[in-house]
């Protein structure tokens, strides 16, 4: 029987079920890649007030004679870079700093939506109660609490941190011989799958051309009593004949095309 835990990942994979019954899946940043991408934006600022500081030098400013509009500038750049920083280039650039851009992680929302403006100021700003007592170590213990690893501000914010992973849209599924006006009018209009269960049978379709027909109906009938609502009368009890006419497997290959609302080509011909 597919259940939820037949397609479980490990705990560092965060899945995400849209309306339209599509699962997306995102690996959680743990706590050792994200200070590896602060580390990095720390860098950066300090090259920046660095950088200032040399100009300031330029001009005839001494670093322990810092007065007047150059003390100011000076203050204003470094408060900006404090607080600033990862609010401008989380709510600019899609949730990604430019360490988190090197190390290929990104800010989004616990539904997997991008952050806005005030989600990246509500998360920067709870950064000063993680740093807590010193050196992180309340964010530290939060994170490590959390299955999503978040610090407070994320929890604040409803955001988690990822790992983006480059990816490739797998095809479109293709069914041989393509149903006929027939099979299609005989399926349900309105069936749907749970997410798992949308998964399981993606899996099994796609793999329809490298199974026998008697082994893919031998498999299909294990699960084809757990979608028999979702299925017409004739799908019922049907026997393996070997044909990819009939069959529990056709029946199920059916079903998927049917709820995610897909529609097969016919297979090229070289």
């Amino acid at each position: 029987m597919v259940t939820p835990s037949t397609v479980e990942r490990l705990d560092t994979i965060a899945s995400v079920d849209s309306p339209e019954q599509v699962r997306f899946e995102y690996r959680v940043a743990g706590p050792a890649r994200r200070a590896l991408a602060y580390v990095i934006d720390l860098l950066i600022k300090a090259a920046v007030l660095i950088v200032l500081g040399g100009l300031l030098v330029v001009g005839g400013v001494k670093y322990d004679q810092l007065t007047g509009w150059s003390m100011g500038v000076y203050a204003v750049v470094a408060f900006a870079m404090e607080w600033g920083y990862n609010v401008l280039f989380e709510s600019l650039t899609s949730g990604r700093t430019p360490g988190k851009r090197v190390l290929r992680l990104r800010v989004v929302k616990e539904g997997g939506h991008p952050i806005g403006f005030i989600d990246a100021l509500l998360r920067n700003l709870l950064r000063a109660a993680d740093f807590l007592p010193s050196g992180y170590a309340l964010g530290v213990v939060v994170m490590g609490l959390d299955p999503r690893f978040r610090r407070l501000g994320d929890l604040m914010a409803g955001t988690m941190v990822v790992v983006e992973e480059h990816s490739h849209l797998g095809a479109a599924v293709r069914l041989s011989p393509p149903p006929t006006p027939q099979e299609l009018a005989a399926m349900p209009s309105a069936a749907r799958l749970e997410p798992a269960e949308r998964e399981a049978l993606d899996l099994f379709v796609r793999r329809l051309d490298r199974l026998g027909p008697a082994r893919a109906d031998e498999l299909a009938g294990l699960v084809l009593p757990r979608f028999a609502d979702r299925l017409p009368a004739a799908a019922t009890g049907i026997p393996s004949s070997g044909s990819p006419r009939t069959g529990p497997a056709r029946w199920l290959a059916l079903l998927y095309l049917r709820a995610t609302e897909r529609r097969p080509t016919a297979p090229r011909s070289d």
